[in-house]
């Protein structure tokens, strides 16, 4: 007898037994998905994750009216941190199979290397592994340089080093170079800066226990940056990209950062440490400091950064900012074409003077009441970004991971943003 659940779509309500507005019903030959009318691929991941969650483990997606989108939104409910399911796919006409496949490998990349402990991710093997992610798909194309240890201060990026000089596990910077155009002088169309901080304890400005459970996903961004200049190259990207991931863990020893610690910068900057949960926004300044340098059309960073953008926007969006209103412009666009969730927050001239120190040029976390976090650690960062006015997108990736599942999700991460951020990079002129 098959274990195996055959699912259909069908546009036809439920029998009345299955109650009114039913998601799923079953017959002999298989489970019905119901759609709605308003939001059909909703729907799909919603059923999806019921079937999951009912402990159906193999399933076939049977049946005509399986498309691409349908197919691919079933996926992403279906699938669950522990992977325990088998999934068989129906056959697409060439174009559309190769889309659906290439989602699915890069999502599932980005998935694991969130959902795997920090034991397993150290900072120079995110580093790595995500190099070896972008090489696997353009060998030819593709040259990348690992600095670790205290090479990083050789080079000058004191942010990444400061921040991970705690831990036993030498922090780490990925600078890796996508260049299909064969010329080595070729101007550089995007630089894509990610936070990748492998595990974030808090510092000597510790976390609780129940802060700190999720914080193996804190390179979220790290994974997101690097899955969407995958799915980029996937769709046909014929421009020059760069990626730097700024990896370290955030670990309390003798030899940990410390409040007060103030660090110059390359650009010789200094920032007062006010909060050494704060760390995400000191590493990044180091990748967006080398950003500049690479005279960039546009810049892109990307980081799990803030409680607050969570807070503001849930785990349905990721939050982006930016004070260049086509840039914004053009990743909802991207946004609303690849069905997923981003949405602005407030970024102002007068938000770059709520981060004062009377040690620094800056302090590393906002001062004064009802300070926007989301908003002054971007604020922060375009204090290390040449030409932050045009051509300048911060992307608080609060939609990266779920502690716990939803009617949509599984527990842990989504991928969601792969598509948007790749779809952005083929975009830009």
């Amino acid at each position: 007898m098959s274990v195996e659940m055959s699912v259909f779509l069908t546009n036809d309500a439920a029998a009345p037994q299955w109650g009114a507005k039913a998601l799923l019903s079953f017959t002999e030959s298989g489970a019905q998905i119901h759609l709605t009318k308003q939001s059909p691929l909703a729907a799909i991941q919603r059923a999806a994750r019921k079937l999951d969650n009912q402990g159906i483990k193999t399933v076939t997606l049977a049946g005509d009216n399986w498309d691409l989108e349908a197919a691919w939104a079933f996926v992403q409910g279906y699938r669950n941190a522990k992977k325990s399911n088998t999934l068989t796919l129906p056959q697409f006409e060439d174009a559309d199979q190769k889309e659906l496949d290439s989602r699915i490998q890069i999502t599932d990349w980005v998935r694991d290397i969130i959902n795997q402990p920090g034991d397993e991710v150290a900072p120079r093997q995110l580093a790595s592994r995500a190099a070896e992610l972008i090489k696997s798909l353009a060998p030819e194309q593709v040259k990348y340089k690992i600095i670790k240890g205290v090479d990083l201060l050789d080079e000058g990026w004191s942010g990444i080093y400061t921040v991970g000089r705690g831990s036993k596990r030498s922090p780490s910077m990925l600078r890796l170079d996508f260049n299909p155009t064969g010329d080595e002088d070729a101007p550089v169309h995007t630089v894509l800066v990610g936070k990748g901080i492998t595990f974030d304890t808090g510092g000597y400005s510790l976390k609780p226990s129940a802060g700190m459970m999720a914080m193996k996903a804190d390179m979220g961004g790290a994974a997101l940056a690097t899955g969407a200049l995958a799915f980029a190259i996937s769709r046909g990207l014929n421009k020059r990209v760069k990626l730097v991931l700024c990896c370290a863990e955030n670990m309390i020893s003798s030899s940990a950062y410390k409040l007060g610690d103030i660090i110059k910068y390359k650009n010789d900057k200094t920032v007062e440490v006010q909060n050494t949960d704060a760390e995400g926004r000191l590493v990044m300044a180091d990748g967006l400091i080398y950003a500049n340098t690479q005279n960039p059309q546009r810049v892109i960073d990307v980081a799990t950064l803030t409680g607050a953008a969570k807070m503001a926007l849930g785990n349905d969006y990721h939050a982006i900012m930016s004070f260049d209103e086509s840039f914004t412009a053009d990743a909802l666009a991207s946004a609303k074409e690849e069905n997923e969730g981003m949405w602005p927050l407030p970024l102002e001239e007068f938000h770059r003077d709520m981060l004062p120190s009377q040690y620094a040029d800056l302090s590393n976390i906002a001062s004064g009441d009802f300070a926007p976090g989301a908003t002054t650690a971007a604020a922060f960062l375009s204090h290390f970004v040449d030409e932050y006015q045009t051509g300048w997108l911060h992307v608080d990736a609060s939609g990266t991971f779920r502690k716990s599942p939803t009617d949509k999700w599984a527990a842990g991460a989504t991928g969601m943003g792969v598509r948007t951020l790749g779809n952005l990079i083929l975009k830009g002129e």
